[in-house]
């Protein structure tokens, strides 16, 4: 089970990417506040992502305090439904999801995935499109740190 937050959704619908989402995970969930923001931006939000309420919306988990309510929201979902990552790149839900023991993975981390599983041919040219196309921003550290580690 895959949990998202926004961003790494919206930068894959802005890159006309999504598709590898659903040939990475099948499905996606995500809270009320990501589809709300989804939708405040884009017609449509593909079927293979799912909205699932949680819990007591209105109670935050212990550091997800100073998060937006999609990040709030994307932690506590995937802490109550127990998912195996927590998509996002914000590093304030990062930090706080692994505060809580929830893996995280970015969109980095997805290309690294989706080159290992030959979904892609190439971590480069796929950055490239998601900054020209998605409005992803990379610093070169972390550019060069994730060729490194696809072997590029």
């Amino acid at each position: 089970m895959v949990v998202s937050d926004t961003t790494p959704i919206t930068t894959l619908l802005k890159a006309r990417q999504i598709d590898l989402l659903q040939k990475l995970f099948g499905s996606i969930i995500i809270p009320e506040a990501v589809f709300e923001e989804l939708r405040a931006f884009h017609a449509a939000v593909p079927d293979f992502i799912r909205v699932e309420p949680i819990v007591d919306p209105d109670r935050r988990l212990p550091g997800t305090e100073n998060l937006g309510r999609g990040e709030a929201e994307a932690v506590r979902l995937a802490k109550e439904v127990g998912a195996e990552i927590l998509l996002t790149d914000d590093r304030k839900a990062r930090a706080a999801a692994a505060s809580l023991g929830i893996k995280c993975a970015g969109l980095l981390g997805l290309l690294i995935q989706a080159k290992k599983t030959n979904l892609i041919v190439s971590v480069r040219s796929m950055i490239e499109v998601l900054e020209d196309e998605g409005g992803l921003y990379l610093s070169a550290d972390v550019k060069a740190e994730a060729l490194k580690i696809a072997g590029e």
